[in-house]
């Protein structure tokens, strides 16, 4: 029986993509615990906050969230008056997701450390690889690997 070769972990871009994600993402946990929004409030709060009121469908596809993730998530983020949901009036069966005054005040209360991780983040890497790990990235997300 021949054993498959696997590629190393440490060059499997599953990995490499975990350990980048904590490389970013830990500072930005460390900074919201403050305000006892988690990352994933965080980014349905920038999302709307950018893109204005949204489709519950379109807001976890741009949040990078499962959308029954979503709905217990908005449940809390409604509690705390970050979020309110009304129902489309155009399509009954869709909800819309507004950021309120609330949220708005949760991002500007973190936008200035926000801003200043990632101008950390850029000063140690360069902001043209920067740049350029972007596009990578986004170039990647459009690949449909075969199944």
């Amino acid at each position: 029986m021949t054993k498959t070769s696997l590629r190393r972990t440490a060059r499997s871009l599953p990995i490499a993509l975990l350990r980048a994600r904590e490389t970013v993402m830990g500072p930005v946990r460390d900074m919201l615990v403050s305000s006892g929004v988690n990352e994933q409030k965080w980014r349905v709060l920038r999302v709307l906050d950018e893109g204005g009121p949204l489709d519950q469908s379109l807001l976890a596809e741009r949040a990078c969230l499962q959308l029954p993730s979503l709905t217990r998530i908005l449940r809390a983020m409604e509690d705390q008056g970050m979020v309110t949901r009304a129902t489309d009036p155009a399509d009954r069966r869709r909800s819309i997701v507004t950021i309120s005054d609330v949220g708005r005040q949760v991002i500007e209360d973190h936008a200035q450390e926000s801003l200043a991780i990632f101008a950390r983040l850029e000063a140690a890497y360069g902001r043209e690889r920067m740049e350029t790990l972007l596009d990578l990235l986004e170039e990647l997300n459009r690949v449909t690997p075969d199944a």
